[in-house]
């Protein structure tokens, strides 16, 4: 079995990393966090890295997702500043385009309709599907695209936004039953993950990738290995 992947996530909201909690994106405040005083991306950024050498982070922004506004120039700014490293952005409805090479457009379901879904053909896989689920549990977007394999991502994120920042622990019946269904994919875990013992439990069930923030900056998870 292969050892834990650790994905820091960074939301950013009016110009600052904020803390998100339970998809109520509108109430979500700056960040307060052990790793650094600071809320900018790149004080945020080196919290993480010097608590662990991430080769991949995921960035949310959360302007653009709302409608607010867009972060776009920061975040490239980010990626020509970390060139080794890949970050999986989180940027609402993308269409397929020329991304820097250490980009990978999330695309997550509650941007998906039944009439554009085909439009996930165009990224021909270079992508990361985010199957997203509402505050009440329920699927977000299309449906097909719940079902539709042929249309996923290898990695394929199961982001149960009620549990974000909610210490409720992660969704574990839900991503058994997909690793259940769909043994061939890489699923990766995102929402409610406490402590290490959260950790074990979904390494247990054979998820190898977690996108973690609340754990971090609180200080729940501070020894990492892969």
């Amino acid at each position: 079995m292969k050892p834990i992947k650790f994905i820091p996530v960074i939301d950013l909201k009016n110009g600052v990393v904020v803390h998100a909690k339970q998809g109520q994106r509108e109430q979500y405040q700056p960040i307060k966090s052990v790793l650094t005083q600071n809320t900018d991306i790149y004080s945020v950024l080196h919290g993480f890295l010097q608590l662990y050498a991430f080769d991949t982070f995921y960035i949310a922004d959360l302007d653009v997702i709302t409608g607010q506004g867009t972060h776009a120039d920061l975040i490239k700014n980010v990626l020509n500043d970390f060139p080794e490293i890949t970050f999986w952005i989180d940027a609402g409805y993308q269409k397929m385009q020329i991304f820097p090479s250490n980009y990978f457009p999330v695309l997550g379901s509650e941007c998906f309709t039944d009439e554009n879904l085909f439009e996930l053909k165009d990224f021909k896989k270079q992508f990361v599907l985010s199957l997203d689920y509402g505050v009440t549990g329920e699927q977000l977007g299309s449906k097909k695209i719940f079902t539709q394999t042929e249309l996923w991502s290898e990695d394929v994120i199961v982001m149960t936004l009620n549990r974000v920042g909610s210490s409720q622990g992660a969704a574990i019946d839900l991503l058994q039953r997909f690793k259940h269904d769909y043994p061939q994919k890489k699923f990766v875990a995102a929402g409610g993950v406490r402590n290490m013992k959260d950790v074990k439990q979904l390494k247990s069930i054979g998820i190898e990738q977690i996108l973690l923030a609340s754990a971090l900056h609180s200080g729940a998870i501070q020894k990492l290995s892969h």
